[in-house]
């Protein structure tokens, strides 16, 4: 049994994959958790010292990910200059990632979609070790996914379907959807409870 830490998540559903596979999986998140179970709702530097033998972090993606990139313009045009407030966050956003990855924890995967080069450039982010789509997991559904992972393997798809909707680009406006956006995928959560939750996991990321 691991002591899990799945860092920014409120949906519960990595948390409870973990859970259901015998381990000590605990969320953590700035907002209660949705579906109840194990969660600090603090800033995850709080307790990320607590000795976790594993974390996957979901940090925010809003001032980082690179669909978001002309928002660091004015008017969202680069003639126009920069925009210093966005150029600020987009800068706290990368740096909260940074801490993320930098934790002694053992074993870590931070999840973010493609992420601005701007972000990794000036707050020294390396590339992601993976890409992976919902449809690789049961889910037919397109969401470039980037995984950053220490001392765990890349994961493997576990079920192929057809389908490559664009569910989440074209989720309608509303109160919810930030939230709903990034919840993970069940295929997803299951995937990596069973490949990393496992005894057999291997000390690589190739």
């Amino acid at each position: 049994m691991m002591r899990v830490l799945i860092a920014c998540e409120e949906s519960g559903v990595v948390r409870d994959a973990f859970i259901k596979r015998g381990h000590n999986a605990v969320s953590c998140d700035l907002l209660h958790s949705r579906k109840g179970g194990p969660h600090y709702r603090t800033d995850v530097f709080e307790v990320i010292s607590h000795g976790w033998d594993m974390m996957i972090a979901f940090p925010p993606c809003t001032y980082i990910a690179n669909s978001g990139a002309k928002h660091l313009y004015k008017g969202m045009k680069k003639e126009n200059g920069v925009c210093p407030s966005r150029w600020q966050k987009m800068l706290e956003g990368a740096d909260f990632v940074s801490r993320l990855l930098r934790a002694n924890i053992d074993k870590i995967c931070v999840e973010n979609p493609i992420m601005l080069g701007h972000a990794k450039r000036l707050r020294d982010i390396p590339q992601q070790d993976q890409i992976i789509q919902p449809w690789q997991f049961g889910h037919g559904e397109t969401k470039q996914t980037c995984l950053w992972l220490k001392n765990l393997p890349k994961l493997q798809s576990t079920n192929i379907v057809d389908g490559r909707e664009q569910r989440i680009w074209k989720m309608a406006p509303g109160p919810t959807r930030q939230r709903d956006r990034s919840e993970t995928y069940q295929g997803i959560a299951d995937a990596m409870a069973e490949q990393w939750g496992g005894s057999n996991v291997r000390e690589t990321t190739e």
